[in-house]
């Protein structure tokens, strides 16, 4: 989503569709563990947002939910309008659109960060606050380098913030370690919601479960190599 039409995000994913992948993502392992109330850069140089945010105290699925068919609105979605341009912004900066495949705001990426931040369980209660934060920061970084909101700036002014921020260098300015430690949980929970949809699947050649066309062809000699020697390695072999 580009500067020029910023304000212009909108959704056409359904809500159990975001649900689907809300438990998708929820068992990968992509989307560091970071948490609100654990990041390990805790620096007193730079600004870092103090947030006082109202318990989600909506319930959940239970403990034997129906995956099949999920209830179509368990817990209302809490990001406002303003929170989601800015997501859906910063999504198409990890993601943008080119080689033929959509950016991450085209589908829907800041859909299901939505989801993520407002479900009532522990794991996305925690990232919420990591989230919110960096959401925060981001604008607030904005306003002091360039007068303006994120979402405001130009393509080159946003990313002079951004590369900052990406990636958490050895040289790393300290008032930058602990935005660039948050952000990793921002871009990893962006990346697997783009990569678990048709588009991102596509984008990495992933095939998914397809028909073979005649008999099984089995294991290549290759991995019956490997197979056996982990087996005989194991004392399992037969």
């Amino acid at each position: 989503m580009s500067t020029e039409n910023m304000n212009s995000y909108h959704s056409n994913m359904s809500r159990r569709e975001s649900l689907k992948l809300l438990g998708t993502l929820s068992a990968m392992t992509i989307i560091p563990m970071v948490t609100g109330c654990s990041l390990t850069s805790k620096s007193t140089k730079g600004h870092w947002p103090t947030l006082n945010l109202a318990p989600i105290t909506a319930k959940g699925y239970g403990k034997d939910p129906n995956l099949i068919i999920p209830p179509s609105s368990p817990w209302p979605k809490t990001l406002t309008a303003s929170q989601l341009n800015l997501v859906a912004v910063l999504a198409d900066i990890i993601v943008p659109e080119e080689n033929g495949f959509p950016a991450a705001s085209q589908v829907n990426v800041p859909d299901v960060v939505d989801e993520w931040v407002s479900a009532p369980y522990s794991r996305q209660q925690n990232d919420r606050v990591v989230i919110l934060s960096t959401l925060i920061w981001i604008d607030d970084e904005a306003k002091l380098r360039f007068n303006k909101e994120f979402v405001q700036l130009s393509n080159k002014q946003q990313l002079a913030i951004m590369d900052d921020i990406a990636y958490r260098a050895p040289d790393l300015a300290e008032e930058f370690v602990q935005i660039a430690e948050a952000f990793a949980l921002f871009r990893g929970l962006v990346l697997a919601a783009y990569f678990c949809s048709p588009a991102g699947m596509k984008d990495i050649g992933y095939m998914g479960n397809v028909p073979i066309v005649g008999d099984y062809p089995g294991p290549t000699p290759e991995a019956k190599d490997h197979l056996d020697k982990v087996l005989k390695e194991l004392g399992l072999e037969a």
